[in-house]
């Protein structure tokens, strides 16, 4: 009980001030792209630069944590498209765009800020390794079975389709940020410390931004049929995930405590926001997606309660 009150709610309330503010109107539409866009585009790649460029690769890309991580995040999606296609029927494109709700944890916004809060700052590390790849993995995943799925396995132009969306994936900022971090990282830390402080201010404000910017995103979803579908996604992100993260990690690889915690804790995150913006850039699926990500998000106060008290 403990672990909800000090560690959950409070990232919870945060989401949910932004919620309320958006839906009595004090937190206009305008104002919440506005925040999303800092956050996204500024202050959340700050984080990232941040994080990644003092982090000691050699320990933290560690295979057994990466592989844990990432193959609960296949086996959900293969569940997910198998599920939407034998049980649902859905078309090719719709199952692959249900799956990447499986696929796609919401790492960033929920992850960093509950295992913070949990576990303290000096517990991220972990985190970052998994975020470094997350979005450039997946996305790329992504956009290659929604090509296959759309082209029919017909042989049609994929590459250039492929190649346009892969390069747009480069100029991400989340993965500018990143890849701006590896390669400081790699250089041995040549920045002055001025530039530091005025990264460090950006990354200050990051996730309480990002919080908050959230709950006035999952204002525009609304919960509306297709509640079998969206049951499936929930079980899966919240369920199957860090299950699978837990028994690869603990059992198989035997990661350390520290490494366990930051898998497990980020494979029990829900659908991002990403989810529903790769089902809508495709037209697919996007009802499911919607809901799935702010259903999740409301199951996940308990889910992830759970999973806290369940590791070490």
């Amino acid at each position: 009980m403990q672990a909800l009150f000090d560690v959950i709610l409070p990232v919870f309330l945060v989401i949910g001030f932004g919620y309320g503010a958006a839906r009595v109107g004090l937190f206009g539409e305008a104002a919440v792209e506005g925040v999303m866009r800092f956050a996204q585009n500024f202050a959340v790649p700050c984080l990232l630069f941040q994080s990644i460029a003092r982090l000691d690769l050699a320990a933290e890309y560690d295979t057994g944590l990466l592989v844990s991580f990432y193959a609960g995040a296949f086996v959900a999606f293969a569940l997910g498209v198998a599920g939407a296609r034998l049980i649902f029927r859905r078309s090719a494109a719709d199952c692959v765009a249900i799956g990447f709700c499986c696929l796609f944890s919401n790492t960033l916004l929920l992850g960093l800020p509950i295992m913070e809060r949990a576990y303290g700052p000096a517990s991220l590390t972990g985190n970052f390794a998994i975020i470094s790849v997350h979005a450039p993995l997946l996305y790329s995943f992504g956009i290659l079975a929604m090509e296959i799925a759309r082209s029919g396995g017909a042989g049609l132009a994929r590459g250039a389709v492929l190649r346009r969306t892969l390069s747009g994936i480069a100029m991400n900022p989340l993965v500018i940020g990143i890849t701006l971090g590896l390669a400081v990282n790699l250089a041995g830390d040549p920045l002055p410390e001025a530039v530091w402080s005025a990264v460090g201010m950006m990354a200050r404000a990051a996730l309480p931004a990002a919080l908050f910017g959230l709950g006035g995103v999952l204002t525009r979803y609304r919960p509306e049929g297709d509640m079998r579908a969206i049951t499936m996604v929930t079980l899966l992100s919240l369920i199957v995930h860090p299950a699978v993260a837990y028994g690869l990690g603990h059992w198989v690889f035997g990661l350390g405590t520290a490494q366990i915690r930051s898998v497990v804790v980020t494979a029990a995150m829900a659908p991002g926001v990403n989810a529903y913006l790769f089902a809508n850039m495709y037209g697919a699926a996007r009802r499911v997606a919607a809901s799935s990500v702010l259903i999740a998000t409301g199951a996940s106060v308990l889910t992830v309660w759970g999973w806290l008290a369940l590791l070490p």
